[in-house]
């Protein structure tokens, strides 16, 4: 999945918190990947090379909200 910007919510023992990963630069993208028990959020260039990771176990997390790029519209 890609999109400009994700934003994870996790149970930290009672009270949520939430995160963000924001693609950066024009050109980025988040990606989201799904392994083992862990959902990973990565911030990857155009070549495919992540910039910034983040890992959370799946179990802990209550939302994840992705916020796709806005498509353009075609005159």
């Amino acid at each position: 999945m890609k999109g400009d910007r994700v934003e994870i919510v996790i149970d930290a023992g009672g009270t949520p918190r939430t995160y963000e990963v924001i693609a950066t630069k024009a050109g980025r993208r988040v990606d989201v990947a799904t392994r083992r028990g862990l959902v990973e959020v990565s911030e990857v260039t155009r070549s495919g090379t992540p910039v910034r990771t983040a890992r959370f176990m799946s179990s802990r997390i209550l939302a994840l909200v992705e916020h796709p790029a806005a498509d353009r519209e075609k005159d």
